[in-house]
């Protein structure tokens, strides 16, 4: 794959890491905007990276209220300093996380949150389909598997596409803004209800 000057800057404005560091990251990674994220983690290159080890403990809870109140969204984002928490870029963000969240209806805000029983429950439902579709026994893990990663796609708010620009995850969106606004940035917690809707109590 090409790796683009505008990918190269995509993954600067994220991590702060110089140029050849980025490109070569893209290049390791084939491209792929997260994965590149990671492998300069793991180097010790991105700054993004070496923020999330600071405690977050300033920010704002945003309310937001959509279709003439008919669906409700609150939404707790937390970042290191109050001088961050009230500027505008902090705010537009948790604005732009609760529409994503009115919008999108995600039910956990990262992967590790999903319980493992949940998981099992879609491995069997994924098995279940690739086996009436007449797929092999021996590739019904790998089929079911699959279904499980777009699960997750669908269900994780940081896996979702971006509403305003499907071509990004919020996962990404939230690197971008770290890295823009220089400190480490936390979406902790959401809760999302809609009108008529029986609440799941967990």
């Amino acid at each position: 794959m090409e790796i683009t000057t505008e990918m190269i800057k995509e993954l600067r404005a994220a991590t702060n890491a110089g140029v050849l560091d980025c490109r070569k990251a893209l290049t390791e990674s084939g491209g792929d905007f997260d994965k590149a994220v990671d492998w300069l983690r793991e180097k010790g290159m991105a700054t993004a990276a070496k923020r999330a080890d600071r405690a977050a403990l300033q920010g704002m809870v945003e309310l937001y209220s959509h279709g003439n109140g008919r669906v409700g969204v609150i939404v707790e984002v937390n970042c290191e300093t109050d001088f961050v928490a009230r500027s505008e870029q902090f705010r537009t963000f948790a604005h732009e996380i609760a529409l994503q969240i009115a919008a999108s209806s995600p039910r956990y805000v990262k992967e590790d949150e999903i319980p493992a029983e949940v998981l099992d429950h879609e491995m069997e439902i994924g098995k279940a389909r690739a086996r009436e579709e007449g797929k092999p026994e021996n590739i019904l893990e790998r089929i079911a598997q699959g279904r499980v990663e777009k699960f997750k796609d669908e269900v994780v708010l940081l896996r979702q596409p971006y509403i305003r620009d499907e071509e990004i995850t919020i996962q990404k969106l939230l690197a971008q803004n770290i890295g823009s606004i220089g400190e480490n940035i936390i979406i902790r917690r959401f809760q999302r209800w809609e009108l008529g809707e029986i609440a799941n109590e967990e």
